[in-house]
């Protein structure tokens, strides 16, 4: 079992990521100071540190995540420059913190398995969890388009190709993905995901491909990229379209040569990875207007899976209104609330510029506001 040791002033984020990763099944213990950290540190061998990123590490030696309420470029920049495996802010997207998670323990656990080859270690060796089968949440929906989505991917994930999602924001392009992904052969393989539109283009190059210890100023230790994480996997790049120039070209010629190199070496690593990749917009149009290469349009858009916005899926409104529903109430601990026709009908019309996260978001609410029942009443007052 993987120890996580919670570092953040906050009592209630303290037992928020507490009861969520023990009930993922982690092993955790919490601390409110630097001080009261550095003691734990010295009677338990940790795998990872959570930290709010205002107190100064208690050991050098575990890798750590920031979770912090600074939402700004700069300070990401800075986390990992630092070190730090990501950087999340507040308030917590609590799959992308477990997604990291169990993509920096394993990989950890990997690089310490080459290195035991090569160098004797002590006999208190932390235990290091394997990575399981990959397993996707369902796509939810009985309408026409969402079984031709569904169709494509049991016809695309048993092969290699490369697949291009397309969609608006919020229509489950991610998830998508992690069908692929889990329905492919590479499924026990590692999924790693990169938002290309939130990572600064000075450190793109670094994300992607990795860096050697001493490649720039802050690299205090070699950090291996995004391609060669999911090496043996697949590497799912969200918002692509969204990537610069010089960014493109150096994912170009890591698909077409199939090998990358980190900032600061010369040798070229070899990988074997499965690129799928996501945008919202309309890479054609971009291509006319010169903001994204034709060349790599066409290696990464072998297939294209275009997933529909909710308005032209409407009647799976009820349906993906009961998930939520139950969904949200088991993650409360409550009882799922009875929806009136009138309601779901209101749901229905509304346009949803948002899609299925709005919908989520608005299910959630009146989960939150309503009484015993969610009426019509319900749903245009608070959506």
């Amino acid at each position: 079992m993987a120890k996580v040791l919670i570092l953040d002033r906050s009592k209630s984020m303290r037992n928020t990521l507490r009861e969520r990763l023990e009930y993922e099944g982690f092993s955790t213990e919490i601390a409110d100071s630097e001080q009261a950290a550095r003691s734990i540190c010295t009677k338990i061998p940790f795998d990872l540190l959570l930290t709010d990123g205002l107190s100064p590490l208690p050991s050098e030696e575990v890798p750590f995540i920031v979770i912090s309420d600074r939402a700004s470029i700069e300070s990401a920049i800075e986390a990992v420059r630092g070190g730090a495996e990501d950087y999340l802010t507040k308030p917590i997207d609590m799959n992308r913190l477990l997604q990291s998670i169990h993509r920096t323990i394993d990989r950890d656990g990997e690089e310490e398995a080459d290195a035991s080859a090569r160098t004797p270690k002590p006999a208190a060796r932390r235990a290091r969890r394997s990575a399981p089968a990959a397993r996707a949440e369902a796509i939810i929906g009985t309408s026409p388009e969402i079984a031709h989505v569904r169709e494509l991917i049991a016809k695309v994930a048993p092969c290699e190709a490369r697949v291009l999602i397309t969609g608006e924001n919020g229509t489950g392009k991610e998830l998508v993905a992690r069908n692929l992904h889990a329905s492919s052969p590479r499924a026990a393989a590692p999924f790693v995901e990169v938002n290309c539109a939130a990572i600064p283009s000075e450190l793109i190059e670094s994300e992607l491909f990795g860096h050697e210890r001493g490649a720039f100023t802050s690299a205090i230790k070699q950090r291996k990229g995004k391609f060669e994480l999911a090496d043996g996997g697949t590497l799912f790049m969200d918002e692509i379209g969204d990537m610069s120039l010089a960014a493109q070209a150096k994912v170009l010629r890591a698909l077409q040569e199939r090998r990358i190199c980190r900032v600061g070496s010369d040798r070229d690593i070899e990988v074997n990875v499965r690129v799928i990749a996501a945008t919202n917009k309309d890479l054609k149009e971009e291509i006319r207007r010169g903001n994204f290469r034709e060349d790599l349009y066409h290696r990464i858009g072998v297939i294209v899976i275009r997933v529909p916005a909710l308005r032209d899926h409407a009647a799976d409104i009820p349906i993906l209104t009961d998930h939520f529903i139950r969904s949200i109430a088991g993650e409360y601990g409550c009882e799922p609330k009875p929806i009136d026709d009138g309601a779901i009908e209101a749901l229905q019309q509304n346009p949803w510029s948002g899609n299925i996260r709005e919908l989520r978001n608005a299910v959630e609410r009146l989960m939150i506001l309503s009484g015993e029942r969610i009426t019509r009443e319900d749903v245009l007052r608070y959506c």
